[in-house]
């Protein structure tokens, strides 16, 4: 008959006896425990996560940010993340954010043009 592993206690049981025996817990109260992953599927995750060896959306706006919006406006701003088909753009100063504000319609079109970039509806500019 094979050898079954030990039982884990509940963390309540593990706390009862720990106070019976004058031990105090090593663990804090609300941590979680969970199964240990390897390595291999914990890398996998991350790099599918974040997009690591592959080629983004952002980072393609980002090289050809300045035929998007001309030199001038590049300039003073930044493409900095796509969230829920927005595309955040951070302006440095007031003019260039209205100027992006009035042609958001010609960059968002160009914007989709580019390869991997058909998801982004709109812009969401911001004084940063």
């Amino acid at each position: 008959m094979p050898e079954e592993p030990p039982r884990q206690l509940s963390k309540l049981a593990e706390e009862l006896v720990g106070d019976l025996r004058g031990l105090g817990s090593a663990e804090p109260r609300r941590s979680v425990k969970r199964p240990t992953q390897d390595l291999k599927s914990v890398v996998e995750q991350l790099v599918t996560k974040y997009h690591i060896g592959q080629e983004s959306a952002e980072q393609t706006i980002r090289d050809h940010w300045v035929e998007i919006v001309g030199a001038a406006n590049a300039s003073y701003s930044h493409a900095a993340s796509i969230e829920r088909n927005r595309l955040l753009v951070l302006t440095s100063h007031s003019v260039v954010r209205n100027e992006l504000f009035h042609h958001r319609e010609q960059i968002v079109e160009r914007i989709r043009q580019l390869p991997g970039c058909g998801g982004v509806k709109s812009l969401n500019l911001r004084a940063g």
